[in-house]
């Protein structure tokens, strides 16, 4: 097995059996092997829908590190990225993810990951209601951004 997967799940097996969250752990490598940051799934023990091992990874690796920016490290999960945790690794500019289980694994013991990868290709549109408000007003924050040529991410 490799040794980066073996530590995510380790990490997935302690917090699941611990009842922090469900069955998912993650590490973050660095491009000479170290791993900079382990985690869990704590959703449950934290009362934070967030809180899933990739998101958990990803944060305390960035604070190891003092950035938000991880493209030079490597992502190792002990299950496929659900539509959040992938939107992280992307943002945290993560270019290689190696994961364990697949999202089917995960939907056949009831993670519904299935439903907002359907919502995301136009599918299930009742999942959720979105609702433009107050856009112009909002603008003049973005604009201010813009104008004072602020770090873009």
């Amino acid at each position: 097995m490799n040794k980066y997967m073996e530590k995510a799940l380790l990490e997935a097996q302690n917090g699941s059996r611990n009842g922090e969250g469900g069955p998912f752990g993650a590490a973050i490598v660095s491009k000479t092997g170290e791993i900079i940051s382990l985690a869990h799934n704590q959703v449950l023990v934290n009362n934070d829908p967030t809180a899933h091992a990739e998101i958990q990874a990803i944060r305390n690796a960035c604070k190891i590190l003092n950035t938000y920016n991880l493209k030079d490290y490597t992502l190792y999960t002990s299950c496929e990225p659900c539509p959040m945790c992938l939107s992280a690794a992307i943002w945290a500019n993560i270019k290689d993810i190696y994961y364990g289980c697949t999202k089917e694994d995960a939907g056949k013991i009831g993670f519904r990951d299935d439903l907002i990868y359907e919502y995301l290709e136009g599918k299930n549109n009742n999942l959720l209601n979105k609702i433009e408000l107050d856009r112009n007003e909002c603008l003049q924050v973005f604009n201010e951004y813009d104008e004072e040529n602020r770090t873009i991410y």
